[in-house]
């Protein structure tokens, strides 16, 4: 007989265990169902390695930046195999911490491969064994996504690397090809650049970075290659060929076929849902591009059936996913809460220099039909980004001339994935400039250029 469960929860990443928890705290009897590691993609192979990594990077940029600071160090250099162990660690130590707050708020783990089974039901199975039969009213679907596999350049975990397998380098390259120029494109380029290697970043787009601002896509691509990175855009690979202990890339740019030797590459061409063998054959759920289509709730077309997180589709981001779970869950609860709006969910690139962004593009709104008036403020002219020593980079924000709302915000530079969150307040809050330009912000901080932008929209801008 299946065992009995208010709500189940399919996958244990960070959509998926925080609607656990949130269901929990909520009183629910809750099950969550996890086939590999808690905390998902994210915690384990993404969001929060690659950060390891990326910070590590940075220490190796500062030691052979010493001079700059007026310190000297004879040939500071790394192991690369506890680089990318405390990496691991990290990982290792947050994944037990979602274990323990899982136990802590009394969430029933499985540990198997979920399927659905039936209206309101759900088989376990772990190495094709049966784990256990639950059932429930409620069944949300978290499994996540994978990377997207180009016929002819699959990884091999080897020679051509997901982001799985540039997580866990045997190596470190000396040269080294990226395609595509996304998020974790970009922060990968960064990455293994900063660290030495020889990287060349190839996008099928006219721009890197194409879903951010266009100023700041150039304003990247430029720093780039200041960094020695050889960037190609409106790039078609026409093949990738494996030459033992390397790759030969054959790109064409501007009519002109070129073949570029590397000794790994990396394919971070977008992500595919994670849809199959999960029981949704014969029921009303509805699949488009690989992803399940839900409402502003997260239902689906079957009752009792819920999706959330990276199997929804974009924005393909953890913060997404778990604020999507609580959504998700208050609705189940007769909370009635706000539905979601994404254009209020920020970006975050964690490449150097750093890209974040909250909002509309100044080109998508104008193709909205707002006339807008929009403000710039560079880091060089900001006190505390010139005393750190990053003064490259600059915040740009995008407001609607007749209202004053807060369309979109777009920065590059120090620390800027860290400081997009009080615009990302402003909007959810739909403060207007008048309140922004009235804000205190604290002197010396790179946040005062936020404020410094906001004035120069209105021709108030004080330090430029």
């Amino acid at each position: 007989m299946a065992e009995q469960f208010d709500l189940v929860v399919v996958g244990g990443g960070p959509g998926g265990y925080v609607a656990a928890i949130r269901a929990a705290q909520l009183k629910m009897k809750v099950a969550l169902v996890e086939r590999e590691h808690l905390g998902g993609i994210c915690l384990n192979w993404g969001c929060i390695p690659t950060k390891a990594l990326l910070r590590a990077s940075e220490i190796n940029h500062l030691l052979h930046s010493l001079d700059q600071y007026g310190f000297a160090a004879d040939n500071p250099r790394f192991d690369f195999a506890k680089v990318v162990k405390r990496s691991r660690q990290v990982s290792g130590q947050l994944s037990a911490g979602v274990k323990g707050l899982l136990k802590k708020n009394k969430v029933t783990v499985f540990d198997g491969h979920g399927k659905l089974a039936g209206p309101g039901k759900l088989s376990v199975t772990k190495d094709s064994k049966p784990v256990a039969e639950i059932a429930a009213k409620h069944i949300i679907l978290a499994t996540g996504a994978r990377a997207r596999v180009i016929p002819g350049i699959e990884p091999d975990g080897k020679l051509i690397w997901s982001y799985r397998e540039a997580l866990v380098p045997d190596t470190m390259p000396k040269k080294l090809v990226v395609i595509g120029s996304g998020a974790i494109g970009s922060e990968f380029a960064s990455f293994f650049l900063n660290m030495g290697a020889e990287v060349t970043l190839i996008e099928a787009m006219d721009r890197i970075l194409p879903v951010e601002d266009a100023e700041v896509s150039a304003f990247v691509r430029k720093s780039f290659e200041k960094q020695k990175m050889k960037v190609l855009t409106s790039a078609k690979v026409q093949g990738v060929r494996k030459t033992g202990d390397g790759v030969a890339v054959v790109v064409e740019v501007d009519n002109k076929v070129q073949e570029i030797q590397a000794d790994r590459l990396i394919s971070a061409v977008g992500i595919v849902g994670n849809v199959e063998n999960i029981g949704i054959e014969g029921t009303k759920v509805k699949v488009e591009k690989t992803h399940i289509v839900t409402d502003e709730f997260g239902r689906t077309g079957e009752d009792g059936v819920y999706a959330i997180g990276d199997l929804t589709g974009a924005p393909w981001l953890a913060h997404k996913a778990s604020h999507e779970g609580i959504v998700v869950v208050e609705a189940i609860a007769g909370n009635h809460p706000h539905p979601m709006d994404v254009s209020n969910i920020p970006g975050c690139t964690y490449c150097r220099p750093q890209v974040a962004s909250v909002g509309l593009t100044e080109a998508r709104a104008k193709e909205a039909g707002h006339e807008v008036r929009v403000g710039r403020f560079p880091f060089i002219g900001n006190g505390k980004a010139i005393a750190l020593g990053e003064p490259e980079g600059f915040v740009k924000t995008v407001f609607d001339a007749k209202t004053g709302a807060l369309l979109g915000a777009h920065m590059v530079g120090p620390e800027v994935t860290e400081m997009i969150q009080g615009y990302t307040i402003a909007r959810t809050l739909e403060t207007t400039e008048a309140e922004l330009m009235h804000t205190v912000f604290p002197h010396p901080t790179v946040s005062e250029a936020m404020h410094e932008s906001v004035l120069d929209a209105y021709g108030r801008v004080i330090h430029i």
